[in-house]
């Protein structure tokens, strides 16, 4: 009973190669096209047909004989020597499962992409909601928005935290991200989904320049006026001694 074991487990490895498990996600921008690879070894035999299928009911192509079918005609191309497609000029109603699938003595699937077509993103606005100078820094309340959402942090010259608003999206999701932070003296809004970004950007220093100026001149006067005993008396005695001639 044990010699079985080996072969089966051998077996299921091969069938489970053979097959994608799972399909893979694709993220586009509107108007480009994608290029889709066979994901296993393909060898077609006398009775195989190969389509290329969306959302597992629409034909796209078949092989052979090599045939686009009327929706795809000019929109998408079928490689002979390796099997692959190239979708071109995609648009948000393309977004789906396109799968390639052998027919024949062994019927399997050989290729599933889940394609998300995505619009490129509008640029996002950022506001200075308030601002105060403490010490040398800056603090603002700023707000990021774009695209039906928004983002509220609490900044410095340094880092930014959330404090309101709602910022949704992550790398699997068609939604827009919002993030605010500081880099390079600047507080930066991006807009971002997985094909496309766009930022607006504003200095620190313009924010709130006055304020800054007036806390350096305020650290410059107390450190005048707390100059050190000894260096006020060498001043002393200096203009005394100019005063009587010495």
């Amino acid at each position: 009973m044990a010699t079985l074991r080996f072969p089966i487990a051998i077996l299921l490895t091969l069938l489970h190669q053979a097959e994608p498990s799972a399909e893979t996600s694709v993220f586009v921008l509107k108007g480009q096209d994608v290029h889709l690879d066979v994901q296993t070894h393909v060898t077609l035999q006398d009775v195989d047909v190969l389509f290329w299928k969306f959302n597992t009911s629409a034909n796209v192509v078949k092989y052979p004989p090599k045939v686009t079918f009327d929706r795809y005609k000019g929109r998408a191309e079928f490689s002979v020597g390796d099997f692959s497609l190239l979708l071109k000029n995609l648009q948000e109603g393309d977004s789906g499962l396109y799968d390639a699938a052998l027919f024949g003595n062994n019927n399997r699937n050989v290729a599933k992409y889940l394609i998300k077509v995505q619009e490129r993103v509008e640029p996002p606005v950022l506001t200075v909601n308030s601002d105060s100078t403490i010490n040398g820094t800056c603090n603002m309340t700023v707000t990021c928005r774009g695209q039906n959402t928004s983002v509220t942090s609490s900044c410095n010259n340094s880092t930014c935290s959330q404090v309101g608003g709602e910022s949704r999206g992550a790398e699997t999701s068609t939604v827009p991200l919002l993030s605010v932070y500081v880099a390079g003296g600047s507080i930066i809004c991006n807009h971002s989904n997985q094909v496309s970004w766009a930022n607006d950007t504003k200095e620190i220093k313009t924010i709130c320049p006055l304020k800054l100026e007036r806390d350096r001149e305020d650290r410059n006067y107390a450190v005048t006026v707390g100059m050190p005993g000894p260096v006020i008396h060498v001043i002393i005695i200096f203009v005394g001694s100019a005063l009587i001639g010495w």
